[in-house]
């Protein structure tokens, strides 16, 4: 599936434009990922763009969340995709991530709406005042962002990626596509 048949498709599940951003940033950030581990960009940013495509349908009970991807995607992406996408609600669908996308995907998800949560204590709005050393101080505030669940962030330290690392890849990622986050 191209990116613009994957777009269109994510528009079609989800209408919430909240929600929109937040995968065109996991995209992003996963893409980047794929540089960092010089894997398949293209397979890790469709991955990222199609995570939460159920999570209008599931109408906020997390224990459906990813069990329809399987009927939603099966005939127009490969299976990775597919368990990938299961993996990153693994206390719901029992799917165990074990791979570095699987992994990568967990921690993009949320450390994307970390960062955004960043951008929006800024006096400007934007990602371009955030630091490395912003994400990293407000990481330990617990009291900031508080649904961003940090024990997914740090899933990348089982990969080999710093919570550091992640921040400027993640932050490099996001300021990429500022302008579409309106940020």
């Amino acid at each position: 599936m191209n990116r613009n048949d994957a777009l269109a498709l994510v528009k079609d599940y989800l209408k919430n434009t909240k929600l929109i951003k937040h995968v065109l940033a996991v995209e992003a950030i996963m893409e980047k990922l794929a540089d960092y581990y010089s894997e398949d960009k293209e397979l890790w940013g469709r991955t990222g763009l199609l995570h939460d495509i159920d999570y209008e349908l599931i109408q906020g009970d997390m224990t459906k969340h990813t069990l329809s991807v399987e009927s939603i995607l099966s005939d127009k992406v490969d299976n990775t995709l597919i368990r990938a996408i299961k993996a990153h609600n693994y206390e719901q669908s029992g799917v165990n991530p074990n791979s570095v996308m699987e992994k990568s995907l967990i921690s993009a998800d949320t450390v994307s709406g970390l960062i955004i949560a960043c951008a929006h204590v800024m006096p400007s709005k934007k990602l371009e005042e955030v630091t490395v050393g912003t994400i990293s101080k407000k990481f330990q505030d617990r009291s900031f962002a508080r649904g961003s669940e940090r024990e997914r962030i740090v899933v990348c330290e089982s990969i080999g990626l710093s919570n550091e690392k992640l921040f400027k890849i993640a932050l490099e990622a996001l300021k990429g596509i500022g302008d579409d986050l309106g940020l």
